[in-house]
């Protein structure tokens, strides 16, 4: 990866965003990457529109201002469809990785990607199985890894572990690796 790999985040507060985008630069910082996460967001309640971005390099990076054309958005939220333009800013061979239970060709037309490459992945529902809630952040965080191929998912999920290990109970910790691993087996390219 020669230059900077830019990501936004799109989801309602509480669906774990922002602790996605942390863990996601702790976990590729382990493995050697170099970078920066940050959210954007006021005093949002539960369920209001959040965004939060990734940065990601082999090299250091010297960049400090807000993400304005990210090469990847996720969105946690299919309902945010409805209301965000997504796709703002976001360039031609840009990738979107929905969580939604709709068809990829579906969203395709309904949201006008044009070339951008669009995957679709249920976190709702692999979230709802392997944790018991619908916080849809881990198997998206597998999707992502996927589909950027930054990682390997096994060495992925090993550093993950250890992330979660320190704030986590067992249970939930092995439910996340559970919905990272099905994030990164079942996601789908439309």
């Amino acid at each position: 990866m020669s230059k900077v790999l830019e990501i936004r985040w799109h989801a309602r507060a509480g669906q774990g965003a922002v602790m996605a985008a942390n863990n996601l630069a702790q976990v590729l910082g382990e493995l050697g990457k170099y970078t920066q996460a940050y959210p954007e967001y006021g005093a949002e309640k539960r369920g209001a529109p959040v965004e939060a971005f990734d940065r990601i390099s082999d090299s250091p990076i010297r960049i400090h201002s807000r993400i304005e054309e990210p090469q990847l958005v996720l969105v946690l939220d299919q309902t945010l469809l409805r209301t965000v333009d997504v796709c703002e800013g976001v360039p031609p061979d840009a990738i979107v990785i929905i969580n939604s239970n709709r068809q990829p060709d579906e969203l395709r037309q309904k949201l006008n990607i044009g070339e951008r490459k669009l995957y679709v992945l249920d976190g709702s529902k692999i979230a709802i199985d392997e944790i018991g809630v619908d916080i849809p952040n881990a198997p998206m965080l597998g999707a992502l890894v996927k589909v950027t191929n930054l990682a390997d998912i096994n060495s992925f999920n090993e550093k993950f572990r250890a992330l979660m290990g320190k704030k986590f109970t067992s249970k939930i910790i092995e439910g996340n690796l559970k919905a990272a691993k099905r994030g990164y087996e079942e996601v789908k390219q439309a």
